[in-house]
């Protein structure tokens, strides 16, 4: 007799069979398709019966039910066999939906598709400062502004429309622009994958799914931000794939942006990643010193006329700041401001001294270094391909540089835990904070750690921009 037979079952089972221990089962679910898609939907099947050769499992709803059969039971059926080799067949019982679902739907049905327009709109409202009459135009953005408006005057012609490039280049700012244009004579949806991703599983949950499709899949032209948030989430990925396709088919405008070209967004379908390539790709670089120097201006003819103030900065002030900031326009306008208010506070008009007193933290060399450049140096340093770095195997030869680029990029970026943890193939933060603290311990312990760490920090500062 198996040992699992001693456990406690809610199952019929002959005397002469063995008994599956679902919580097993469960767990190698878990292990086989990941975290998230075990939570999503496997997690919530439960056994009902188990005869010799076949299951009776349960579903919470008809959705969950297609959704599994049509993507998971192969893989299901192959993980339940290994349990128990006679099994060949699976059914699924429905063991939620035993209500009166009329009631339901007259009570709920239009205060859900209300929820999810008006959650929608509170969180993605075009924002009328981000127009093209503000984006400001040098050489890193010219190739993406102009095709931004090409967009709005030829609909469809560049479809989808994918711009890239780093945080705080503008990419936000041309997807904003462009759905200003558009809104009045279009059904515009403007719409993080963050965001979108919300709604998807608060949909699921609700059982929603109709509502969410119908939502989604009407708009004429259809924009969504920073799409390199879904990579590893397989089930929003299938959502988004659909989604796209019924747009495309449709001929609705597609308008993207993410921090990265679609080849190189990891752990991405490869279906996805031809689609988005298929249309019109066009990236933003980090800007040169003419732009910045425009931007500053601008920026201070602003804070003039909005706050009704002089704002005395001299040209070679201006310079300086423009020339030192080697990161994005967003950070430039804080550094701006930075100065602009030290200036306010002292009530005095500040010399290139001044500005390299007040800016020796911002200016240090810790603050050009970027994750990426971390993750490229570190896989180069231990020659090791970047993607075999950031996958989810736990090899050795894998797992050690892998924590050595997080703890690299904790203590030499201003990167938070949970954007580190995305950056590495959306791991979570406590993987970041496990990894600071094994590292932190291998420098104390072990001389060739502290000597790899030290040459690593050398390489990363020889090679700012």
């Amino acid at each position: 007799m198996d040992k699992n037979n001693n456990k406690k079952l809610n199952v019929y089972i002959s005397e002469e069979e063995k008994t599956l221990n679902w919580e097993d089962i469960q767990n190698s679910f878990k292990k086989m398709f990941g975290n998230e898609i075990y939570t999503s939907w496997l997690q919530k099947i439960s056994l009902i019966k188990e005869y010799n050769d076949y299951l009776i499992l349960g579903v919470p709803t008809r959705f969950f039910r297609d959704w599994i059969v049509s993507r998971y039971l192969d893989k299901i059926l192959e993980q339940v066999k290994s349990f128990k080799l006679s099994l060949n067949r699976i059914e699924f019982k429905i063991i939620e939906e035993n209500r009166n679902t009329q009631e339901l739907t007259k009570i709920e049905e239009l205060s859900k598709i209300t929820e999810i327009k008006d959650s929608i709109l509170n969180y993605n409202r075009l924002n009328p400062n981000l127009s093209f009459d503000n984006f400001i135009l040098g050489k890193s953005n010219e190739v993406a502004l102009s095709y931004s408006k090409r967009v709005c005057e030829h609909l469809s012609r560049y479809n989808p429309l994918y711009i890239c490039g780093g945080v705080g280049l503008g990419k936000t700012h041309l997807l904003n622009a462009i759905g200003l244009n558009l809104q009045s004579e279009n059904n515009v949806m403007f719409i993080s994958a963050e965001r979108f991703m919300y709604h998807f599983i608060k949909s699921i949950k609700k059982n929603d799914m109709v509502n969410f499709k119908d939502f989604f899949r009407k708009s004429s032209v259809f924009i969504i931000d920073d799409i390199q948030f879904i990579r590893g989430k397989e089930s929003l990925q299938e959502e988004f794939f659909h989604t796209f396709n019924s747009l495309m088919d449709k001929g609705s405008q597609i308008i993207i942006s993410a921090d990265r070209t679609p080849m190189k967004l990891d752990r991405v379908q490869e279906r996805i990643k031809s689609r988005l390539a298929g249309g019109l790709v066009v990236d933003i670089e980090v800007p040169d010193l003419e732009l910045k120097t425009k931007i500053i201006k601008k920026k201070i003819l602003e804070i003039q006329n909005q706050f009704k103030e002089n704002i005395n900065l001299s040209d070679n002030v201006i310079e300086y700041i423009a020339n030192e900031s080697k990161t994005n326009i967003r950070e430039l306008i804080g550094i701006l401001n930075r100065v602009i208010a030290f200036s306010r506070v002292h009530n005095k008009i500040l010399t290139t001294a001044d500005c390299k007193n007040i800016l020796k933290d911002v200016f240090s060399q810790i603050r050009v270094i970027t994750v990426d450049k971390i993750q490229n140096i570190v896989s180069n340093y231990f020659n090791i391909p970047l993607n075999d770095m950031l996958s989810q195997r736990r090899s050795r030869p894998l797992a050690r540089p892998r924590q050595i680029a997080m703890y690299l990029a904790k203590k030499m970026t201003t990167r938070s835990l949970p954007e580190i943890g995305r950056r590495f193939a959306n791991r979570d933060h406590t993987t970041v904070i496990h990894a600071v603290k094994t590292i932190t311990r291998l420098i104390e312990q072990d001389d060739e750690m502290k000597k790899n760490i030290g040459q690593l920090k050398n390489l990363l500062l020889e090679n700012q921009n």
